[in-house]
């Protein structure tokens, strides 16, 4: 079913910080929302149309439904700007059984669909329901898209770097990345779901708006019965490669979220001692401060700093967290989330089940554990230096 999210008006459980410009600085940071500096004038005009179809409803004639969650993009990307993250929920469901995970593609899939058009409706079909079939089912939050331009520019071999999934070095993390039955990295998605961004974007139009795509080119029938006939009057693909494009370009052009500028010294002085207590208890074996795009002609793309705050593979946090599998994921393993714009997100964790950022550390388990548990000996100056670190991203 689809929901929405609670959440309190403060972020992570603090005030919202001042974001103030350090004297001297000749440019500031692109705000949340806006492109990344530098894009040429071709780019710049896609990104301004991708973002105006974003920013637009779909109807049943261009396609929509019949099974659909929202009739525009931004009804699930919209908090802080366009193209953040949301407190629209989403329900997936699947199965896990003798370690293989089924996405339930022949119940209609793991994404259940909430509303149908109105030519659906007078069919008697409303949404879709979880199949009996399922092991397990879980409301999800929507990620923001800030950055993922560059996330999708990141060398597959600097992703593979980072596997360790054996634990050759003792340090108790054993992650490994995500991979489609081609063998490509899985980057995307929580569970890992898709290889690059146009994949990533294509899929979440026929998951959640019912939209065809050349990529997914198959309406998807209530838990996958077949569609009566006369309710789904557009030709297929629906939206068709150029509209795709421009959808693509707006959300790769999207700037990455810069973190939050200090106003003095001393808070300056906290944060770094923050940064380091989250380097010392572990935290940053899965949540890698920095990666880097591989190289491009173009300087926007070449050779990029990323302070994403995630590797992008694959991590088991145990039993206690447990929900949905996915392609290459069991129910316990998770990509692990990016922190860069944390600050912005009205709700943690996968599920959106905190606001806090110390719900969201104690719960961490599995590969987690021993981090956890150093975050939870810490004296109250270095927590309070952690957190404070933690909401400035």
């Amino acid at each position: 079913m689809h929901r929405r999210l609670r959440f309190r008006p403060a972020f992570l459980g603090f005030a919202l910080p001042a974001i103030l410009g350090a004297c001297g600085d000749a440019v500031p940071p692109p705000a949340p929302g806006d492109p990344l500096p530098g894009l040429e004038s071709g780019a710049l005009e896609a990104f301004q149309a991708g973002r105006a179809l974003f920013d637009r409803d779909f109807t049943e004639v261009e396609g929509l439904g019949p099974l659909f969650n929202q009739r525009r993009c931004s009804s699930c990307h919209d908090v802080p700007t366009l193209g953040g993250s949301g407190v629209e929920a989403v329900r997936k469901a699947t199965r896990w059984e003798d370690d293989r995970c089924d996405l339930l593609r022949a119940q209609g899939g793991d994404n259940l669909q909430a509303r149908a058009t109105a030519a659906l409706s007078a069919h008697g079909i409303l949404r879709e329901d979880r199949p009996a079939e399922a092991t397990a089912a879980v409301d999800l939050a929507a990620p923001a898209l800030y950055g993922l331009g560059l996330v999708d520019r990141i060398p597959e071999a600097a992703l593979l770097a980072g596997e360790d999934p054996e634990d050759a070095n003792g340090d108790g993390i054993r992650g490994r990345a995500a991979r489609d039955a081609a063998g490509r990295v899985l980057r995307f998605g929580r569970k890992g779901d898709a290889p690059d961004l146009r994949g990533f974007i294509a899929g979440a139009l026929i998951e959640e708006m019912g939209l065809t795509t050349a990529e997914h080119p198959a309406e998807r029938g209530p838990n996958g019965a077949a569609l009566p006939d006369g309710v789904d009057p557009a030709p297929d693909p629906e939206v068709p490669d150029a509209s795709l494009d421009l959808l693509v370009a707006y959300v790769s052009g999207l700037a990455p979220v810069a973190p939050e500028r200090l106003e003095t010294r001393a808070a300056a002085d906290t944060v770094r001692a923050g940064e380091a207590v989250f380097e010392a208890i572990g935290c940053a074996s899965c949540h890698r401060p920095e990666l880097q795009t591989g190289p491009d002609p173009d300087p926007v793309w070449d050779e990029r700093p990323v302070r994403l705050y995630s590797d992008l593979l694959l991590h088991d946090l145990g039993p206690e967290r447990a929900g949905i599998c996915g392609a290459d994921a069991g129910p316990s393993e998770v990509r692990t989330a990016p922190l860069m714009g944390l600050r912005l997100r009205p709700s943690l964790l996968h599920d959106a089940s905190t606001q806090r950022l110390e719900g969201a550390l104690t719960v961490h388990g599995g590969e987690a554990a021993n981090a956890r548990a150093r975050f939870l000996t810490l004296d109250p100056e270095r927590r309070s230096a952690l957190l404070r670190f933690l909401s400035t991203l």
